[in-house]
Order: C-alpha cells, then structure tokens, then sequence
C-alpha cells in the first residue's frame, strides 16, 4: 500500500487513517439500515415515517410541473438564489399564517428538506464538544447531525405533555456545572417524532423562558404541525418570540418528499449566516423543485389536500390504536392527536433492538427505541409508524409483532419464570424468511 493511502488503513478501506476526527460520528442510522428490508412488498413495515404520497393526486403535481415549464422553463432550470426562490417563500408565509406565524419574505430562507436545515443550524452554531439539548426520545435525523459536528446531545426527560420545564432547568444547570457550552435547544412541539406527544400550551410559555433567561437558542422543528386530527396543537413557539427561535418547516409530510423542499426562519443576522451556509454547501437550492412547489401552492386547494391528509392518517392511526389493544393489550403506548408515530414501551426485560432480526422474520419492521437516543438508551421502547400501510396492513403487522413479543417473553419465561404473553396464531405468519431476507 502507498504512502499516500496511510500507513495502517484497513482491509476494507486504505484511507481510513486520513478521514477528518469528525467522520466518527457518521453512521448509518436504525431507520436507514431498515429500509431495504422493509421496502420489500412481503414485510409490513411500521419502521420508516413515509407520507402516503398516493393520497396526493397526481394531477395536481403535473399541472404544476407543466405549468413552471410552459412560463417560466428557462429559469426553473437554472441556477438560483442561495436564499431560495422568492415566489415560494412568499407562498411559505401563506402556509405558515395556518399556525400563525408571522415573518417577511426576507426572514426565510428554503433548504433541501428541514434535514439540511438542521444541518446548517448545526454547522454555524456547534463546535466539538458543545451542547445540544434535545427531548429523551429525539429525531434521529438531528441526533446523527449533531454527532457529525462532534456535539454532545443531552436528553432532557419528556411525559404526555411534552418536554418537562423542571427537567430541562436541572439539564441546564447540570451541563454548566460540568463547564460545557450548551448552544441551543432542539424541539419538536408538534405529534413529536418519535414519541407523538405535543407540548402543552403552558409548558411553550414556560421553556421559552427559561432558554431567554439562559441565553439558549431553540430551534423549533414543525413538520407535522398541520396534520392533527381533530383540533390544532397550540401555535409554535416561534410565534411567541422572533429573536430567540429557528423555525424550521418541511413540504416533506405536507405535499411529498420527493421535491426535497424545507425552509428556516431565523433572526436576521442568523438568516444572513444561513444563507452563506447554504451557498458553500450547494450554491443554491433546486430552482426547479421550488417553483413546482410554489405553483402548486397557487394553483391547487393546499389546505383540502392537507386536510386529506388529515382523515388518511386518522384512519391509520385508529387502526394501530385498535390492533395495539386487541393483539398486545400488555404492552403500553400513546395516542397521538396528530402526526405519523405511536411510541410503544415493553416490558423491561425485552430489547427491541435485538428482537428485531426475528421480527423482521416475521414479515414486520419497527424502529427500535435506541435509534431516538444519543447514548443508546430507549431498548424497551419501539417507534410505530402508521402514515403509510392501509389499515388492513397495519392489523396485520401489529398481529405479527404480538407473535414476536409474545415469542421472545415465552423465551424468557422458560428460562426465569417471568410472566409471558399469548402468541397469536396467525395462518398468515410465516417461520423463516425468504432467501432475500436472509
């Protein structure tokens, strides 16, 4: 092996010796390892939190898309401002008054999906070893972010009502006590990811208070704001307070994923670094995907699409509930008022983690609880998600993983006498997987 290619490496990879200290922190995630697997039309797949893109009718995104190549092609396919096309984020103000929030076209600036927005958040704010907090359980898309930049993520405890004030004081206090900088707070008040939950009105008052009184930044992840079912969660944190709060918002769950179309809304002086961020990192955003987006938002009735959404996901979600107490009755978990996730909590002795290759065995996948944790905590609890398999689908998958629950404690019973659940008997439950999952 050359010189060039370092002196060690390894079998797999010569130049593992010259990649950057922070390339430690990159590594494939739970939810991503799984979508190979659940991909497959054989596995019901409750893991990935996937919109049900098919509710979208596709008339509506080929007059948009002819509509941008018929008047304005020239300029969809070139290159663009790095702050984001103006048409869209003028339109991004008409989607954002639904949950009253108030900003100008110049306070928001579009990114490739919320994902790089938390990205560049991360990238102007974190040095190695500084502190983000963050809700126990969390995003596991920020929380791998945040490792890439050497960050230490700290979970502060949540219950049904959202993040706890008292515990967030008692992390803010324990961090500096250690000496660390904590740089911001990262949130998600709305039918959280992973836990579902929605922060209270009265707790949205209290932690905006204690980050202002602690000169803590938050940044405030909406995605799932517009997709409750019955009654709308509380305004965002943002629209108490414009200085102290990066919002950050995502077509992503609201129209479709594909188009890879997010936006923050910052302080001036950090939209202003937000954009310099965006620029080294792609010059610009996809011109063509905003335009498509911002005439879809003025051509098309947006808010009965996402008001279709809406009953999609309610009927999904009533599904989960209802298989959850007819096949696993033991076992305990949320119901959310809107969003795509059901949190799930096992029995203490159970590894959702390890229990996985023998549910994946049985034709279902989840997202293990220890993909929501900066340190690995979260193994008896698993993430649910109901946004995309009908309902017959998500009956079946559930009745699956009572098989698999109910095997692995049956397991455990025979070796220590704990108490078991019944397995289900299901004429549709197969014992090994197919040779393309092995």
């Amino acid at each position: 092996m050359s010189d060039t290619a370092g002196s060690r490496g390894t079998n797999l990879d010569p130049w593992y010796d010259l990649y950057a200290e922070r390339t430690s922190g990159l590594a494939a995630s739970e939810v991503r390892a799984l979508f190979a697997v659940a991909s497959r039309p054989e596995v019901v797949s409750l893991a990935g939190g996937m919109p049900y893109v098919s509710a979208l009718p596709d008339s509506l995104i080929r007059g948009a898309f002819s509509s941008v190549m018929t008047d304005v092609g020239p300029t969809a396919l070139q290159y663009g401002s790095g702050q984001g096309v103006p048409a869209l984020r003028e339109r991004i103000l008409d989607v954002m008054a639904e949950e009253s929030i108030s900003a100008s076209v110049d306070d928001v600036v579009t990114s490739t999906g919320s994902q790089q927005a938390i990205d560049m958040v991360a990238k102007l704010f974190l040095d190695p070893g500084d502190v983000v907090l963050a809700e126990a359980p969390s995003y596991v898309g920020a929380i791998g972010v945040f490792r890439s930049y050497q960050a230490k993520t700290v979970h502060v405890a949540m219950d049904q009502d959202g993040l706890i004030p008292e515990a967030l004081r008692e992390a803010i206090a324990q961090q500096r006590a250690l000496g660390r900088t904590i740089k911001f707070l990262y949130t998600i008040p709305n039918f959280h990811n992973p836990a579902g939950v929605t922060l209270s009105a009265e707790r949205r008052v209290e932690i905006l208070e204690i980050a202002r009184s602690n000169g803590i930044l938050v940044i405030e992840d909406n995605p799932y704001g517009l997709l409750y079912f019955d009654e709308a969660p509380p305004p965002p944190i943002r629209s108490l307070d414009e200085e102290g709060v990066v919002y950050l918002g995502s077509f992503s769950k609201t129209l479709a994923p594909g188009f890879r179309v997010g936006w923050a809304v910052a302080p001036h002086a950090i939209k202003e670094k937000l954009v310099l961020a965006a620029e080294s990192a792609i010059l610009s955003p996809s011109s063509f995907n905003q335009l498509v987006v911002s005439r879809y938002l003025e051509t098309a009735d947006w808010r009965a699409q996402i008001d279709t959404f809406r009953g999609v996901y309610r009927e999904r979600k009533e599904a989960m509930i209802g298989a959850l107490g007819e096949f696993l009755p033991e076992l305990s978990w949320n119901d959310p008022s809107g969003g795509f996730y059901v949190w799930v909590t096992l029995p203490e002795e159970l590894d959702s983690k390890q229990m996985l290759p023998r549910a994946v065995t049985e034709l279902v996948a989840y997202t293990p609880g220890t993909a929501f944790f900066a340190d690995g905590t979260g193994r008896n609890a698993m993430r649910l998600s109901f946004c995309h398999p009908t309902p017959d689908r998500i009956r079946l998958g559930i009745r699956r993983l009572a098989n698999v629950v109910g095997g692995e404690l049956s397991l455990l019973d025979a070796f220590s006498g704990t108490g078991s659940l019944r397995v289900v008997d299901d004429e549709r439950h197969v014992v090994s997987p197919p040779p393309d999952l092995g």
